[in-house]
């Protein structure tokens, strides 16, 4: 996991915040055992969220991947 030191005024501690992993298109088709081009159909509709790179990638929140990975056999994406 990635920290990030935050900006603070002069003569306070240093504080850092937690940076959620990202994965790209291919390691979330992986996990759920999809086609590529269905993970980006899923996040086109609106069914998980996504980033973008500064040269317009998408990247996807591990974390919401992985609660997503545990809801599967309950609810179909």
């Amino acid at each position: 996991m990635h920290t990030v030191p935050s900006h603070r005024p002069a003569g306070q501690p240093t504080a850092a915040r937690t940076i959620d992993p990202l994965l790209t298109p291919g390691e979330v088709a992986t996990l759920f055992r999809v086609d590529p081009k269905t993970v980006t159909r899923w996040a086109d509709a609106g069914k998980i969220s996504t980033v973008r790179t500064l040269g317009g990638h998408r990247r996807f929140s591990e974390n919401e991947i992985r609660s997503l990975l545990g809801a599967v056999p309950a609810q179909r994406l």
